[in-house]
Order: C-alpha cells, then structure tokens, then sequence
C-alpha cells in the first residue's frame, strides 16, 4: 500500500520526523526562513497531509491547491490561529494541534523575564561586557525585590496558573483576573485572589499578560 504524502513546512526535531517517516513519504521545506505563500501553494499540490509551522497560513486557497486528497493539517503549535478551521472542517479534513505542551515551559520563560527585569540582568549584563562596570556600589544596578512582592496575572487558564505556582515559590502574593471568562476550577491549595481589572492594576508590583490573542485582547 502507498504511503500519504505528507509536507512538512519546517525542519522539526529528528524524533518526530521518525515517527511520521515510518508511516508516511514526507517532503521537508529545507530553508531557514518558511516558504513564500506561493512556494507553499506549488509545495502542497497532491500532498495527503501538511504539518505546518505558526509562521504559514493554512486557508482555503491552500486547501484547494492541495487538491481534494488533503486529508490532515498539523500544526506544530497550541494554538491553531493560523488554520482556517471552519474551512477544514467543511471539507472533512482533520485539524491536529499539541495543546498543553508548552505550558510549563512558557512559564518558566515569563518568570525568567520577570527576574531578569526587576534584578536588571541583562542590564548588568552589558555593562560588564561593554567594559562599564568598574567596582560595587550600594546603589549600583539596585533592582527590585521580588520576594515577597505583589504579581498579578490577566487571564488565568493553565500557562497563569502555572506561572502563580512559581510566583508562590517565591513568597508572591498573586492576584488574578480573567478577562471575562472564568478560569478552571482552582486547585484547593491555591493562594491566588480574584480581583477586578482595576485592582489588579492598582495592586500590582509586576503584570504577567496571558490572553489569547483575539479582537478583545489586540493591543
């Protein structure tokens, strides 16, 4: 039986190029940068499956250069902004995403921030190779403390949530807020407060911002 044909618009790490290549006839977009709109639509042509990046726009037009043997559209990402769901759906083919898969990563990405903000790393950190610093201070890149401070968190689904747990490593008192929409059931030992925008702006030493990116939340 012959294998799908499937595109894939991105190197991916080898241990999923494995699990797909035993299973399928794959074609991978050897460039750094994504391919053009167009060198995606020439690229697609005949192809049974497509594993997208967040960088290609998977819409209709797409679809239809695929031709009607497209079945899958992958997308190596949580979100699935870039996929025309409603179209795929219309048109039977399936949608795949990796959902929940960056969650404690991510966090650990915002709590980086958060430190190497109030602490002034990265700072610091071209002042000493740029040959600036000189010798200690008692007011020398005086930063701010972040033990014992006041964190709030927009929008509290699992990556906010993950982020309240390191903030409670850390002796933060975290207030949060949904933006509408209310957030999954806490676990019982959870410290967070809900509070009102407002409040939590009042309040706060630090904001951590983790909305989806929806005409509500642009900008």
């Amino acid at each position: 039986m012959e294998k799908p044909h499937v595109f894939i618009t991105g190197r991916i790490l080898e241990a999923g190029l494995k699990m797909i290549n035993q299973s399928c006839d794959m074609e991978i977009w050897p460039e750094n940068f994504p391919p053009t709109p167009q060198q995606l639509r020439e690229k697609v042509r005949g192809m049974q499956g497509i594993l997208c990046m967040l960088s290609e726009r998977m819409d209709g037009e797409l679809m239809d250069c695929a031709g009607e043997g497209l079945k899958v559209i992958s997308t190596y990402a949580v979100g699935v902004d870039n996929i025309d769901v409603a179209e795929a759906t219309r048109r039977g083919i399936a949608v795949g995403n990796t959902p929940g898969v960056l969650t404690d990563a991510t966090a650990d990405l915002a709590f980086g921030l958060l430190l190497a903000a109030a602490r002034r790393i990265s700072e610091a950190d071209r002042m000493v190779r740029g040959g600036q610093w000189k010798t200690w201070g008692p007011t020398t890149l005086l930063g701010a403390d972040v033990h014992g401070a006041t964190l709030g968190i927009v929008g509290f689904g699992r990556i906010g949530q993950a982020i309240a747990r390191r903030a409670h490593g850390f002796d933060m008192r975290v207030l949060y807020c949904t933006h509408g929409h209310a957030p999954k059931k806490l676990p019982a030992d959870s410290k967070a407060e809900e509070v009102d925008f407002d409040t939590l702006l009042q309040e706060s030493d630090f904001i951590s911002l983790n909305v989806p990116l929806t005409a509500e939340t642009r900008r």
